[in-house]
């Protein structure tokens, strides 16, 4: 998959074990975004997820200029309200130096043409209320439903 913006080329492709490392300084990047300290041991589960395709959890990377400098993770779900399963975005990150450029925009579309193809109703991902960068774009290419989400962390 080739995304090209008014900017630069993107190039949206499957995630590889080949991928790890430049995933890794992505990931990290995004989990200090979101304040948060995961174990390694939770990310190379979530790794060895992505790469198995007997998982209900997929990958993929945008390219530019060779460089990997986002990441989506994605997976579906079955619904009370669709017959046909969902597409739940989990994770969408780019490198602060190519945002603004259609990487993410590249990204939400390879999702959106993979969870058409498999004939799923809906994509949906959520982000925090003051992210106001992703909200951008995000306002651009999908409608707030006008939910909010609640969460009960069991191991509080």
């Amino acid at each position: 998959m080739t995304t090209t913006s008014d900017k630069t080329p993107v190039s949206v492709r499957k995630i590889r074990s080949g991928d790890f490392d430049e995933w890794l300084v992505l990931w990290g990047g995004y989990l200090r975004f979101y304040e948060e300290d995961l174990p390694r041991s939770t990310t190379d589960v979530s790794w060895s997820r992505l790469l198995d395709d007997n998982v209900n959890m997929s990958g993929l990377v945008a390219v530019v200029d060779g460089r990997i400098v986002g990441f989506t993770n994605y997976l579906f779900t079955d619904s009370t309200w669709h017959v046909n399963p969902d597409c739940y975005l989990e994770d969408l990150f780019t490198a602060a130096d190519v945002r603004g450029l259609g990487v993410g925009r590249a990204l939400i579309a390879a999702v959106t043409d993979i969870a058409r193809a498999a004939g799923s109703d809906t994509v949906y991902w959520q982000t925090q209320n003051s992210n106001t960068t992703a909200r951008t774009l995000y306002n651009k290419v999908a409608s707030d439903n006008g939910h909010m989400l609640y969460e009960i962390d069991l191991h509080a």
